[in-house]
């Protein structure tokens, strides 16, 4: 889209948006758990940063960090606490007590400048089979089928979301954990809209329009409540929770009334079974294996399959609306 700005106005307008992120990046997300409130750890963090945060050690810090280190935000104080959490955790494991977490997480063996390897990896791989996978739609359903462009603006919404999962899991900061919530509701509240717009909209556009503006509403009030109001973890929790039972539901009675009609309705079946049934992953919740496999990633690695399955259906039943379309029949 054009920009509405005068040239000199756009470039201060980026400029301000680039500093805006350099700042956000800089600003680490802080939750309270077990470990961080240890006394131990709370006095090596205040120590290490009284010692390596100020004047020469500081400079020293800073001129013999690796670039990509500071590119995405690590500070002296990040460091500190990075390694505290370490000294931290073998105290744990030398008095014979569990694994504690640490602002929200468990400790994660940091590689290069990822906080989270195995997760970062997970959602790029989810990514890049969803981008594989809409190009391979794209190559072979014409323009012209019903389901086209909601399906093209579907796998983007999704391609950004996988963006901002694996930016969040290599550095968690106030803005990258927001985008990563926000954009995963987005993901969730679309794929709604997708099953509302093939199994009512192609006969009643007006239905899918409406509820397309209730979602818009709902997102919307759903970010301003997490960002202006309160960042409640447990809310976020249920109220996607909550979509994703709406859409496996709405889902499985499509499939399940066009089961002897459609003879690829069980791509659909079993996507959505399989991304609500992988998702309970989740709840094994355990320290990470090797210090990098926790269940996030594994629950992110499980559905890397997926995306081939849910496009083969997609591509199936976006070829079969044409031809129906072409042949004059009723669309389902």
């Amino acid at each position: 889209m054009a920009s509405p700005l005068p040239p000199c106005t756009a470039v201060s307008y980026s400029a301000l948006t680039i500093v805006s992120l350099v700042f956000l990046l800089s600003v680490t997300a802080v939750h309270s758990s077990q470990g961080d409130k240890e006394p131990v750890y709370q006095g090596c963090v205040t120590q290490c940063v009284r010692t390596n945060c100020t004047g020469a050690r500081l400079r020293g810090f800073q001129s013999t960090q690796p670039p990509y280190m500071a590119l995405t935000g690590w500070t002296c104080r990040d460091d500190c606490r990075y390694q505290c959490m370490w000294q931290t955790v073998g105290l744990y494991q030398a008095e014979g007590y569990s694994i504690p977490q640490f602002h929200g997480k468990w400790p994660f063996a940091r590689f290069l400048c990822f906080e989270e390897p195995a997760s970062a990896l997970a959602s790029l791989l989810n990514g890049l089979a969803c981008l594989l996978m809409l190009l391979r739609y794209r190559s072979s359903v014409p323009r012209q089928s019903p389901m086209y462009y909601t399906i093209t603006a579907f796998s983007l919404v999704s391609l950004n979301a996988w963006f901002w999962s694996t930016v969040f899991h290599t550095r968690d900061t106030y803005l990258t954990e927001k985008m990563d919530y926000f954009c995963a509701s987005a993901v969730i509240l679309y794929s709604i809209y997708l099953c509302c717009v093939r199994t009512l909209g192609l006969r009643r556009p007006g239905v899918s329009s409406m509820v397309g503006v209730v979602l818009i509403l709902a997102f919307t009030s759903h970010v301003f409540y997490l960002t202006f109001i309160s960042f409640d973890y447990g809310y976020n929790m249920a109220a996607n929770a909550t979509i994703g039972i709406v859409n496996l539901l709405w889902w499985l009675c499509w499939c399940w009334q066009n089961r002897r009609t459609l003879p690829y309705w069980w791509k659909c079946g079993v996507v959505v079974m399989l991304l609500h049934g992988l998702a309970l992953l989740e709840l094994l919740d355990f320290p990470p294996l090797f210090w990098i496999l926790d269940a996030h990633a594994v629950w992110h690695l499980s559905t890397v399959p997926v995306h081939f399955l849910f496009y083969s259906f997609l591509i199936d039943d976006s070829l079969h609306l044409l031809n129906t379309e072409k042949a004059g029949v009723k669309l389902e």
